[in-house]
């Protein structure tokens, strides 16, 4: 018995690299989050925060970060100053430490290089070694799967410094798995908690939305405030298809609610629009937030001072993807409202246009350069204050901290006057942006243009024949721990007879905090 302990400590303190992927802006925010779960060596990068840890670190990585977009376990380094270069690297890994003849594989790749110009000939380098290994070794392959693979790999050139990965992740993590429906141009979850983070808000005060939309910033504050997982709604995770998958390590770490806590204030959100609020209910109902969260129609211009000490965060249209019918009358309203109406409290509003911030009116303590999509925005913290500016200085009051001065004073931020324009393709800055910083080069290889232009003759009928009979949404009675069909958290474990370890207490009666029951009793009880 003390050797089998003494083992698994040994495998325990096994540690090795990761890298998180997030939004750009959002680096700082996950390097903390990162800290907070223990992790070690921690790196900021561009979009991306590597790290080290054990298994159970990615493991918890995956599960209870808020800000990353994906984990990536690198297998390999290596320079590629050729395609061939990247078929004999790739080749001389054991591929059959990783995957074997009957499992699927897929590749995604990230290419800044002036040798590779087409980063999915770089992918079917790498498909092309992973097979060949497999056929000279065992006379067999294993096949690619696009739709659900069981097992993704990631690799990234950035000139011929090339990395490549195991993705743990599989599905963006922002996809939480509570959204029944959105409206349109909902905010990613992934930027919103962000948001959330950075204001320092961890559920001490209320939290108002006056613009809800489909109630995002809601539902991530509520999982801030309770210091809830937001993997705990996922189906499905990659790192369990991987051979060393350890399911009672994610079941321990799944079932541990002990660092959850009682939230003791009120979340509200407003929208005009009373779809926009039908829907956010629908989505807070599937969350498990209902008694915490409170939604309901209302135009920002009818918001009255709140009761209770409280935090706004909101992110009113741009003129972009939505816009009103007076974009600037909106951002006048918005500063009026907020002077009048919520003194003595703080409001972190995320726009996109110069222009809509100068009709507000209010004098910023902090601004803060983020990304919405490919929209290059800021996220400005207004301190609301009864008098003049003398008045709550001569009071002791502080406008901006010395850390809030000093992130003001921060170079490499982006300019005042900027052009207002969309910078970057949205898929590649949040999907599939680089790991650090890099130019992009044009080229003309002959040898991989006649490789491309021969791939995409046969790309539809590889695809089709890769999928034949599949179903994206196939997966196996383990995996169904997410919410089909618009079943909602608050009667989560209905018809489960795991029914977990209750709520919250609140005077007398059950505090709200979602029933997550036992993972394993779950996976095989839960009804779509």
């Amino acid at each position: 018995m003390d050797n089998v302990l003494e083992k698994n400590i040994i495998q325990d303190n096994n540690t090795f690299e990761m890298i998180a992927k997030t939004f750009m802006g959002l680096e700082n925010v996950l390097a903390e989050e990162l800290t907070n779960l223990g992790a070690d060596d921690i790196q900021i990068g561009r979009r991306m925060v590597s790290f080290r840890g054990n298994k159970e670190m990615m493991y918890r990585a995956n599960l209870q970060l808020h800000t990353a977009i994906r984990i990536l376990k690198p297998i390999r380094h290596f320079k590629a100053k050729s395609a061939d270069d990247v078929y004999e690297e790739v080749k001389a890994v054991k591929w059959s430490d990783y995957l074997d003849n009957k499992m699927t594989f897929a590749v995604d790749s990230v290419v800044f290089s002036d040798e590779f110009r087409h980063s999915k000939f770089v992918a079917y380098k790498v498909k092309d070694a992973i097979v060949d290994q497999f056929r000279e070794e065992t006379g067999m392959r294993p096949n690619v799967s696009i739709a659900n693979p069981d097992i993704r790999l990631h690799i990234h050139i950035a000139d011929d410094e090339a990395t490549l990965c195991l993705d743990s992740s599989g599905e963006s993590l922002h996809r939480r798995g509570y959204r029944q429906e959105s409206v349109e141009a909902p905010l990613n979850e992934v930027l919103a908690a962000g948001m959330i983070l950075m204001s320092g808000w961890r559920g001490e005060s209320d939290f108002i939305d006056p613009m809800c939309g489909s109630g995002t910033l809601l539902i991530e504050a509520a999982l801030i405030a309770h210091n809830m997982s937001p993997g705990i709604f996922r189906k499905q995770f990659a790192f369990e298809k991987w051979t060393d998958f350890d399911q009672d390590l994610l079941d321990r770490i799944y079932n541990d609610d002990s660092q959850e806590k009682e939230f003791t204030h009120h979340i509200y959100g407003y929208d005009v629009d009373m779809k926009a609020v039908t829907i956010a209910r629908a989505n807070i109902k599937a969350a498990g937030f209902s008694k915490c969260i409170t939604v309901e129609q209302r135009d920002f211009k009818d918001f009255e001072q709140p009761q209770e000490p409280a935090i706004m965060i909101t992110n009113p249209p741009y003129g972009e993807r939505i816009s009103t019918n007076n974009l600037f009358g909106t951002y006048k309203m918005i500063g009026e409202r907020l002077k009048n109406a919520f003194q003595g409290n703080d409001a972190w509003i995320l726009s996109y246009r110069e222009e809509c911030f100068e009709q507000i009116g209010l004098r910023p303590s902090l601004k803060v350069p983020l990304y919405n999509g490919s929209l290059e925005c800021e996220f400005r913290k207004y301190k609301m204050f009864d008098g003049k500016m003398k008045e709550f200085r001569e009071e002791g009051n502080i406008l901006k901290t010395e850390e809030e001065k000093k992130a003001m004073a921060e170079k490499h931020r982006f300019k005042k006057n900027r052009e207002f324009k969309k910078r970057m393709d949205e898929n590649e800055a949040n999907e599939k942006g680089d790991i650090r910083s890099f130019v992009f080069h044009k080229h003309n290889p002959s040898y991989e243009e006649d490789f491309m232009r021969k791939f995409r003759k046969k790309e539809d009928s590889d695809r089709r024949g890769y999928r034949k009979g599949a179903d994206d949404t196939d997966v196996s009675p383990r995996d169904n721990r997410g919410r089909k069909g618009g079943n909602d958290r608050d009667g989560f474990r209905k018809n489960n007879k795991f029914q977990g370890k209750g709520g919250f207490k609140k005077g007398g009666k059950s505090f709200d905090r979602p029933d997550r029951g036992d993972r394993k009793g779950r996976n095989k009880n839960f009804n779509d």
